[in-house]
């Protein structure tokens, strides 16, 4: 049997918590990060939680043909995001494990676009303290830290203080992608 590793899947429209609900009752262990939602009007109270990544879930399982065929019988399934035809591609730990600091530091959380390359920074104060993204300065003293899942060709902001990151060393070829090899 193979070794466990993180995947991602992309889903029909809507479908998150349903297919999450179906491949957890198949033994799958399921992420479907989160973000809360706020109803106007109610300014500070959360009315529900919307997903960070829609239409997107990670499954972690030691994948073979069987448990990949199981994974795809799960209603709302479109496909397991793959590097080829027959060869599914795990999403690196470190973006998963990125990911899942961010929900849990329950920090407000921006929709990004996609970067690909850029000034890489490590947090170095707070709850978030050692997570490495991209910094995007918007205002004088505070910017936003970028974290993508390149897999996804999706990214999330969340607010930091300028002085609460450090710069991260360049890889040797220049710029690496978020998520890329250390």
């Amino acid at each position: 049997m193979s070794e466990e590793a993180w995947y991602a899947v992309w889903l029909r429209s809507h479908c998150e918590h349903l297919v999450a609900r179906q491949l957890s009752a198949k033994g799958f262990h399921t992420f479907l990060p989160e973000l809360p939602t706020w109803s106007p009007g109610l300014a500070l109270n959360c009315s529900g939680r919307t997903p960070m990544f829609p239409g997107y879930l990670f499954v972690r399982d030691a994948m073979n043909k069987t448990r990949y065929l199981d994974l795809l019988k799960a209603r709302g399934i479109v496909r397991v995001l793959e590097a080829g035809w027959s060869r599914l591609t795990p999403v690196p730990d470190e973006d998963i494990d990125a990911i899942q600091r961010i929900v849990l530091a329950a920090v407000p959380v921006y929709p990004h676009s996609h970067l690909r390359s850029g000034d890489r920074v490590r947090v170095s104060e707070g709850p978030l303290t050692g997570l490495e993204g991209i910094f995007v300065q918007d205002r004088a003293s505070k910017g936003r830290l970028v974290v993508s899942v390149n897999m996804l060709g999706r990214s999330v902001a969340v607010d930091v203080h300028r002085a609460d990151v450090e710069a991260c060393a360049p890889a040797a070829s220049g710029m690496r992608p978020i998520g890329g090899p250390r």
